[in-house]
């Protein structure tokens, strides 16, 4: 059996779709590195909404996705960018999900941390920002999460300099009660954070969020890093404190950094395990073994389907990977919240398609088939 596909240039070409799976089997947590994926949301197809209106969330299937990722092992990052935080989900939806996914956590035994932000604010005064912070950081500890802190699209836009950072980042971790997660959210991933850390150079930049950190070490579990540059992680976690974890949100370089040098490596918090979830869980068992080559050998090939993903405009990668839990049987239709089911094109979703099957991502290939065929005829093209 064979599928026609669009390529990028308009014209459709035969694949033969795979038809064994990978097999993995679900594990325990790691042991060498800590590990979470970010994961997506599942809108209510039903909801009569629009675009603008609040979130409809598909609360079993949401958490039944979040069982999955604990079921192998992973962490679950839980109201980041990837559950479309600023991009169809609002506070109170990821409020919600916050408290939702953390009695889930506690219920099954699995690792959770929830963001934490201010998008109840489009902007405001440091005051207003701060207490923003401070609410959303009381719900998370009430749920009994671990918080990550995130970046701050209000901050980014009325900070006049790297002092309000400063100022602003160490009275929250002066109250926190258990070391947080700090996240430097890159402008690739959300354009309004240009300039974050009070600079746009970021050479400057590091040096201030590096300051906040050794200013706190002891309120600061990690830092995760979502700059899609690999050089720079790797320079920037050889100067964290000792017990401070790099945390890689580097969804182009992933294999290498988690597998590390002589001087050290990186734990992870990507939004791209949310799809790879049972591969990446397999990949890091085997690195448990010591085995770094067999860890590249499995992970390595996964580089191509992030990278397409996440590719510019790089905001829109929860597109990709919401389509790709629908063909994987997670969820039971491509619908998203805000209507984000239409951010890429249908040459976009065909590569995707194919690049997810070879890697054997497809617990049930001729149900993956069976949806990939459906969404082609809707864009007319016949088989």
């Amino acid at each position: 059996m064979t599928i026609r596909l669009p390529d990028s240039g308009g014209r459709l070409r035969l694949y033969e779709p795979r038809r064994d799976p990978l097999a993995v089997a679900v594990g325990t947590p790691f042991s060498s590195r800590t590990v979470f994926s970010a994961a997506h949301v599942v809108a209510d197809p039903y909801a009569d909404v629009s675009p603008d209106s609040p979130a409809a969330v598909d609360w079993d299937a949401t958490l039944a996705f979040r069982r999955h990722l604990w079921s192998h092992g992973l962490g679950v990052a839980e109201a980041m960018d990837t559950a479309q935080r600023g991009m169809g989900l609002d506070w109170a939806g990821a409020a919600e999900l916050i408290r939702r996914s953390s009695a889930e956590a506690k219920a099954v035994g699995g690792r959770i941390a929830c963001g934490v932000g201010t998008d109840q604010l489009t902007t405001g005064s440091p005051e207003e920002i701060r207490k923003a912070y401070e609410e959303q950081l009381a719900v998370v500890e009430e749920a009994g999460a671990q918080a990550i802190l995130m970046a701050s699209r209000a901050l980014a836009a009325t900070a006049s300099g790297p002092e309000d950072y400063l100022e602003l980042y160490g009275r929250l971790l002066r109250q926190v009660s258990d070391p947080v997660i700090l996240h430097w959210l890159g402008p690739m991933f959300d354009p309004a954070l240009e300039g974050y850390w009070g600079s746009s150079d970021l050479d400057a930049a590091t040096e201030v969020f590096l300051e906040v950190v050794a200013a706190h070490p002891d309120k600061v579990d990690g830092v995760k890093i979502s700059l899609l540059d690999e050089q720079r992680e790797i320079d920037l976690r050889r100067r964290l404190p000792q017990d401070v974890r790099c945390y890689t949100g580097d969804d182009f370089h992933y294999p290498e950094l988690i597998a590390g040098d002589d001087q050290g490596f990186s734990h992870a918090l990507l939004g791209v395990f949310d799809p790879l979830g049972p591969l990446a869980a397999q990949a890091v068992r085997v690195l448990d073994t010591g085995d770094v080559r067999g860890f590249r050998e499995l992970l390595d090939p996964t580089v191509e389907l992030s990278r397409h993903l996440f590719e510019a405009p790089t905001r829109f990668y929860k597109t990709g990977v919401v389509f790709l839990a629908w063909l994987a049987g997670h969820q039971e239709h491509f619908a998203m919240v805000g209507g984000r089911q239409s951010a890429r094109s249908l040459p976009h979703f065909a590569t995707a398609y194919e690049l997810a099957d070879g890697l054997g991502l497809f617990p049930d290939p001729d149900l993956a088939e069976k949806r990939m065929k459906n969404l082609l005829s809707l864009y007319g093209v016949s088989q």
